[in-house]
């Protein structure tokens, strides 16, 4: 059933549907309308499930990681300065092989201080061990949950997935999004299946101390978990298509890259104003596409490689900034193009908000047609 929904409420749903047994969440702008709306689920009878109040970010996920080590499915949900005060607990689950989701309304962190929205909150913790996966509008923020869930509980995966939205620009909109039913629902999405748990007639520990004997076969089995997850995103993604309609088997998003000379990278809410420009490029006759990162962890280098395969250059989007180095996603795609000759121009732009228009992608185009150097685009003319 399509409905026009707020996109924190589209979210609220797929949580809903998911059927998770705890949720707790501290309410932080832009992301309280999520938590909100599950809190008023579970007074209301609608779902079923223990809400967990805390007195903080940290708390909040704390609680979720005790519960998913029981063999329960877990939700929460945080933003900027919430994820920062997740940090520990972040690497914690990941380490413990505990397959929480939690939805990301990404905000830009302080200081100064800031509500509006770029990505540097989920990309700072791209290191952690959680999948990353990050919708453009809010129907692909509510169907990214479901195949969240079904990734990261899958036995050969076993790590927690972030669902990164952009703060406000998603979060706040209303926008119709196709709701599914609880069937249907229950059918892609089964109910949790954990590997192992927590249970005090037949004792296990989970996170113990290690030894430098050890230590790095844990690093390497999580690795080996993220590079795996990348078939089961594939498979996920191309079940969901043929049970819903709307395919989700690419890692990354092709738009007009057929006979492109100029591909744009981006992720978020951003690629639809990207397309825009585009269609208006392509009828003057510029030959100019993107490529939408749909996943950032794990990072799909084949897929970029074989997408990007006939272009001669390529402009990336990058709303965050590596202080001292690049944006997250250029570090990547320069790795993934090494050797193809294909030149690359990587610009940082939008941070804290600030807008990018069609006339920015366009100008952003011409820049990397004349060859120029990565860029902090936009700058006010006075920090020149």
């Amino acid at each position: 059933m399509t409905q026009i929904m707020e996109g924190s409420h589209a979210v609220a749903e797929a949580v809903r549907l998911s059927k998770p047994g705890v949720i707790s969440a501290y309410p932080i702008t832009p992301q309280t309308h999520i938590v909100e709306r599950l809190a008023e689920m579970v007074a209301d009878g609608l779902l079923e499930a223990d809400y967990i109040t805390v007195e903080s970010e940290f708390s909040a996920l704390s609680a979720c990681l005790g519960a998913s080590a029981t063999g329960v499915r877990v939700y929460s949900a945080t933003t900027s300065q919430g994820l920062a005060l997740m940090f520990e607990v972040c690497f914690n689950a990941a380490g413990m092989r505990l397959p929480l989701v939690m939805t990301i309304a990404n905000r830009a962190l302080s200081a100064p201080l800031s509500i509006w929205n770029d990505h540097q909150d989920s990309i700072s913790l791209r290191d952690s061990g959680w999948l990353q996966l990050y919708a453009q509008d809010c129907q692909e923020a509510h169907d990214l949950h479901y195949i969240a869930y079904r990734v990261a509980e899958d036995h050969s995966v076993l790590l927690p997935a972030m669902v990164c939205f952009d703060g406000f620009v998603l979060t706040h909109t209303y926008e119709p999004v196709d709701i599914p039913g609880q069937e249907e629902v229950d059918a892609f999405l089964p109910a949790f299946s954990p590997y192992q748990r927590l249970d005090a007639r037949d004792p296990i520990s989970f996170g113990m101390y290690a030894t430098p004997d050890y230590y790095m076969e844990f690093r390497y089995e999580m690795e080996r978990a993220m590079q795996r997850a990348k078939g089961v995103l594939k498979e996920c993604g191309k079940e969901f298509g043929e049970r819903f309609g709307r395919d989700y088997s690419d890692l990354v998003e092709s738009y007009r890259l057929e006979d492109a000379d100029t591909a744009l990278v981006a992720m978020g809410s951003l690629c639809g104003t990207v397309k825009d420009a585009i269609d208006e490029m392509r009828g003057e006759g510029k030959k100019v596409g993107l490529l939408n990162l749909r996943v950032f962890r794990p990072f799909p280098f084949e897929d970029v490689k074989k997408a990007l395969s006939g272009v001669s250059r390529v402009a990336i989007l990058d709303k965050n900034v590596s202080i001292g180095s690049k944006g997250a996603v250029g570090l990547e795609m320069r790795d993934t193009l090494y050797g193809t000759g294909i030149e690359i121009l990587d610009c940082i732009a939008g941070l804290g908000g600030r807008d990018i228009r069609k006339r920015d992608v366009r100008r952003i185009v011409g820049l990397a047609e004349a060859g120029g150097g990565d860029i902090f685009y936009g700058l006010r003319e006075e920090v020149l």
